[in-house]
């Protein structure tokens, strides 16, 4: 695996359709803690795509809901 762009706007990507489909943040595929480092690349930027999914859900979350508090 190469760790470039690319590859790291893939598992962003991934991250995200994982938040989406309902995958909870410990189900990532790669193992942060391996001696490998495409390992902990995939763990550490698969994990930020779910966690910029979570927080924009929240976000959307929050708006309507104070929209509709109004």
């Amino acid at each position: 695996m190469e760790l470039n762009r690319q590859r790291y706007l893939a598992l962003l990507n991934e991250g995200k359709v994982a938040f989406a489909t309902g995958d909870p943040s410990d189900a990532c595929p790669y193992d942060q803690y391996s001696a490998d480092p495409a390992q902990q690349f995939g763990a550490r930027y698969w994990t930020k795509g779910w966690v910029a999914a979570r927080t924009a859900s929240e976000a959307k979350n929050s708006a309507a809901e104070a929209s509709a508090g109004q």
